[in-house]
């Protein structure tokens, strides 16, 4: 293997455009970003190209949903770029800045209480372009999850979004039944009988949607759907699970403004090198909830992003 010979002033310049050393090369991985794991098949073929022409033939898959072609000699960076542009393609998603959004296929699966491709979507232009040049404490995650199977695992990113279909029970319906649609379809026994009539216990019912439609009597109907929003969780050296905030949300714009107030949060009142987890053990975590529910870090955005 070759010597690496490129400087760390250098090697840390091309890192923040999204291409990380191969070790013990001279050779770099370029990341390039998707729309949260959706790319289109001239995309693919422009990938497979450019992992000919300019790699090692190798492409690779990143937990961000993010694609890397490996193999990228130090001189051959620009062209690659210039290379996959045609496609509409650019390497990123490195750096104390938002990270490129993950999202499961809830649009498309049978599971699915969201429109998680379009909501993440959204969430990519929104947050990951749109405050590309804003620097935070450290990197922030943002996760997608289309149904509480939490595939993408909502609750281990800086804030995960989970699909939820609150259940709608009508208790003059039930006929307590002895073989009960609602029981056997509950995955988590939040559902029993109790003195001939079903009961649901909000503590223990995750709003899967499962039970849904499944009373004969139509007791409970198709349910009503929200996102539940996670703060705080993180993977890796250190793992922290994430705290769902108390309010289950009934609008995409609401989800989507309480996402803004928590960049904002993170890069107004957390420490160079801590992450979102940690700063809001620091600042506690009904203060952050508090300030997320409310419009006030909406109303001081550009005077946060300023500072």
């Amino acid at each position: 293997m070759a010597t690496l010979t490129i400087s760390p002033e250098e090697e840390k310049r091309v890192k923040a455009m999204g291409f990380l050393s191969n070790k013990g090369t001279d050779n770099f991985s370029g990341r390039i970003i998707t729309v949260n794991g959706k790319i289109t098949a001239q995309q693919q073929r422009v990938i497979a190209e450019a992992a000919e022409k300019f790699g090692n033939g190798i492409v690779t898959f990143t937990t961000r949903l993010t694609v890397e072609v490996q193999g990228i000699p130090f001189d051959k960076i620009e062209e690659f770029q210039a290379y996959i542009a045609q496609a509409g393609l650019v390497t990123g998603g490195t750096g104390a800045k938002v990270r490129p959004v993950v999202s499961c296929k809830g649009t498309t699966c049978r599971y699915g209480l969201l429109d998680s491709f379009g909501i993440s979507e959204e969430i990519h232009h929104r947050f990951y372009e749109g405050y590309r040049e804003v620097k935070l404490p450290h990197k922030f995650k943002i996760a997608v999850g289309g149904c509480p199977n939490n595939c993408v695992k909502p609750n281990l990113n800086d804030i995960g979004i989970v699909g939820q279909l609150v259940p709608q029970f009508d208790e003059e319906k039930c006929k307590g039944c002895k073989k009960c649609g609602i029981i056997e379809a509950c995955p988590v026994n939040a559902a029993s009988m109790e003195d001939k009539v079903v009961k649901i216990d909000p503590n223990v019912c995750i709003n899967c949607g499962r039970c849904a439609g499944k009373c004969h009597f139509d007791a409970l109907g198709e349910g009503k759907p929200g996102y539940k929003v996670y703060i705080g969780g993180r993977w890796g050296k250190q793992i922290a699970q994430g705290r769902p905030l108390s309010k289950i949300f009934e609008t995409k714009e609401e989800v989507l403004d309480v996402v803004e107030k928590a960049i904002l949060l993170f890069k107004e009142q957390g420490k160079a090198g801590e992450r979102f987890a940690v700063a809001i053990d620091r600042i506690g975590f009904e203060n952050v909830e508090k300030q997320l529910l409310s419009n006030d870090l909406l109303e001081r955005k550009e005077e946060i992003l300023k500072a």
